[in-house]
C-alpha cells in the first residue's frame, strides 16, 4: 500500500510538471483588454495556459535583449513592421517554418525567412475636413507636398515608426531625391510644429487646427467607436480618403508575431501562432482593435467596412523594415522633426 501511494504521488508530480510545461508566455505591446480575452480563449480550447506581460514597443525589444536566452518570453507580439525587423536583426527571434502560417500570412505580409508574420493590417491614409477641403483636391501621398496645403497640414513627428514605414514604401516607389523633395514639401506646409499622437491630430484637424492630416484608421475607429460624446463629436468632423488607387495604392502596415529565440515552449507558442490566424481570432482580433483581419476572406469589421475598400500597396514589408535606418537618415535631411 506504501509503495503503490509513493507510485500515485510521483504520478501526481509527473502529471504537474508537463501540464506546467504546456503553456506559452508572451511579451505583447497589446493593451490587455485587447488581447487578453483571445489568450483566453485559446486556453479553453487547447489546455494551453497563456502568461502574458505588456508594455511599450521598444521597452520590450529592450528587455528581450537584456535577457537574451534566459528570457521567459515565447512570444513576442508587436505593431508595425520596423519593430518586428529590429526584433529579427538584434536576433532576439527565429524561424518558424509552419505550412498553416505560410499558406494563410499573405506573403507581404510575413518574413522573408519567417521570422515574423502578421497578425492584423493597419492603413495609414489621409484624414480632412470635409467642411474645408473638397475631395477633388485630394489624390496622392505625394500631393500633400503641394503649395495649396501650405499651413494646413499636421504630422506626427518623424520619431513616429509608422510614419518612417510609410517614407519607407514611398522610398520604394519614388527613390530617395523625390521623397526628399516630398517630405520638404509637407514640412513646409505645416500648421504647426509635429507633437503627439494620432488622435491628437485628428483632434487638431477637427478644430480647424489644420485641415488635413495621416493616420492609422484604427485611432478615428476609436473615437467612433467611444463612449465619449466629445470623441464621437471629433470623429465626426471627419473623413476618410484612400491616396494613390490610380498608382501604388494606399500604404497598409502590420500587427505582427515573432517565436523569440529563447523560447522555452515552442511547440505551443506555434500552436498560438496558428490560433492567432483563425477566422474565429481574426474576427475578433480585428474588431477589438479596429484593425483589418491579415487572413483573406475574413470580413473587417463594420467600422472599417465604412470606410471604404481600398487599393493597398502590395509592397513586401520585409524590404519597409529593412530601410528603416536609412529612412530615419533621409527624414532628419528633411528637417522633419
Amino acid at each position: 500500500m506504501l509503495l503503490l501511494k509513493r507510485c500515485l504521488v510521483v504520478a501526481s508530480l509527473l502529471l504537474f510538471s508537463a501540464a506546467t510545461l504546456a503553456q506559452v508566455n508572451i511579451y505583447s505591446s497589446r493593451k490587455e483588454a485587447l488581447i487578453l480575452p483571445l489568450l483566453q480563449q485559446f486556453t479553453a480550447d487547447t489546455g494551453i495556459q497563456v502568461k502574458l506581460l505588456t508594455g511599450k514597443d521598444d521597452a520590450l525589444l529592450r528587455r528581450l535583449a537584456l535577457e537574451g536566452m534566459a528570457s521567459p518570453a515565447d512570444l513576442l507580439i508587436t505593431t508595425d513592421v520596423a519593430r518586428l525587423h529590429r526584433a529579427k536583426q538584434m536576433q532576439l527571434t527565429q524561424a518558424v517554418d509552419n505550412g498553416v502560417l505560410q499558406q494563410v500570412v499573405p506573403v507581404a505580409w510575413r518574413d522573408k525567412d519567417h521570422h515574423w508574420f502578421g497578425v492584423t493590417s493597419r492603413a495609414r491614409p489621409i484624414v480632412y475636413a470635409p467642411g474645408r477641403v473638397a475631395v477633388e483636391q485630394l489624390g496622392r501621398y505625394e500631393d500633400l507636398a503641394d503649395s495649396q496645403w501650405r499651413g494646413r497640414l499636421c504630422l506626427r513627428s518623424s520619431d513616429n515608426v509608422y510614419n518612417q514605414s510609410l517614407v519607407a514604401a514611398a522610398l520604394i516607389a519614388n527613390g530617395p531625391e523625390q521623397t526628399l523633395n516630398w517630405m520638404q514639401g509637407m514640412v513646409a506646409n505645416l500648421s504647426k510644429p509635429p507633437a503627439g499622437g494620432d488622435t491628437d491630430q485628428l483632434k487638431a484637424v477637427a478644430a480647424g487646427i489644420c485641415d488635413l492630416t495621416l493616420v492609422n484608421t484604427y485611432y478615428l475607429a476609436r473615437l467612433q467607436r467611444s463612449d465619449s460624446r466629445v470623441d464621437n463629436a471629433v470623429a465626426g468632423q471627419l473623413a476618410v480618403f484612400w491616396p494613390n488607387q490610380s498608382d501604388r495604392g494606399a500604404h497598409f502596415n502590420i500587427s505582427g508575431m515573432a517565436l523569440t529565440k529563447a523560447s522555452k515552449h515552442k511547440q505551443h507558442a506555434i500552436a498560438l501562432m496558428e490560433y492567432m490566424v483563425s477566422e474565429q481570432a481574426q474576427r475578433w482580433y480585428a474588431d477589438v482593435n479596429n484593425e483589418y483581419p491579415v487572413v483573406a476572406g475574413v470580413p473587417m469589421p463594420d467600422v472599417l467596412a465604412a470606410y471604404g475598400q481600398p487599393k493597398a500597396d502590395t509592397v513586401s514589408l520585409t524590404r519597409l523594415g529593412e530601410l528603416n535606418q536609412q529612412v530615419i537618415k533621409l527624414m532628419d535631411q528633411a528637417r522633419w522633426r
